[in-house]
């Protein structure tokens, strides 16, 4: 597996390609955004905020625009604030520094296996929900009447869950095992933010529900 690490500053790159070496990654870094940006698309990106020539988050929303590649936000900007900005733009997940290794082992391996199980079986079909809404779940394409809507990996994956059932409700705690990771650590705040994106992006947000207390389901116009 090829990690790619943007980082800008010695003392912090240097250990972390050493370490990922040593569990057996391919490791590769850079130190600017715009490096970034060239480089050959990797398994998966560490991406450090504090960049010298453009800002991470620019970075970060560039790369999820040009490739599904996983993204581990590497930072030492822990606020909330923070977080969900990185999160919105399409980060996978956010690592505050100082940070243990062992941690961000465990964050890359959890990334790696979303995103294999979010490419589906070869004979997923497209499915109609609710009139004009088309899920083609092979190709990871969504369509509302003749447009089609652009969706990051996480909301499409949110999509496709709520779509198998409308009107079932989902719970937070299984979106989160079945969209993120059986052993989700993180802040539940991102599952908000995706959603409100998600929302957004449909043009539709009575599309999907929130039961209070409990989770979301799709509508169900049948």
């Amino acid at each position: 597996m090829h990690v790619l690490v943007v980082e800008d500053d010695d003392t912090i790159a240097g250990p972390l390609l050493k370490g990922l070496v040593r569990e057996g990654y391919t490791a590769d870094r850079v130190a600017t955004g715009a490096a970034a940006l060239v480089a050959p698309v990797p398994d998966v990106v560490l991406l450090d905020l504090g960049l010298p020539d453009i800002d991470g988050y620019e970075v970060c929303r560039r790369l999820r625009d040009a490739s599904e590649v996983p993204i581990i936000v590497i930072t030492a900007r822990g606020q909330e604030a923070d977080r969900v900005a990185g999160l919105d733009l399409g980060a996978d997940d956010y690592l505050v520094k100082p940070f243990g290794f062992r941690e961000l082992v465990a964050r890359i391996r959890a990334v790696t296996r979303r995103t294999d199980a979010g490419r589906g079986p070869a004979t997923d079909t497209t499915v109609s929900v609710n009139g004009e809404l088309e899920i083609d779940r092979r190709a990871r394409r969504v369509r509302i009447g003749d447009t089609e809507v652009t969706l990051t990996r996480k909301e499409f994956d949110l999509l496709a869950l709520l779509a198998t059932d409308p009107g079932a409700v989902h719970s937070r705690e299984e979106i989160l095992e079945q969209v993120w990771d059986p052993h989700w650590y993180g802040p539940t705040k991102t599952l908000d933010v995706h959603m409100a994106s998600l929302r957004r992006k449909l043009g539709d947000p009575t599309l999907i529900e929130t039961v209070r207390g409990v989770g979301f389901r799709m509508r169900d116009d049948r």
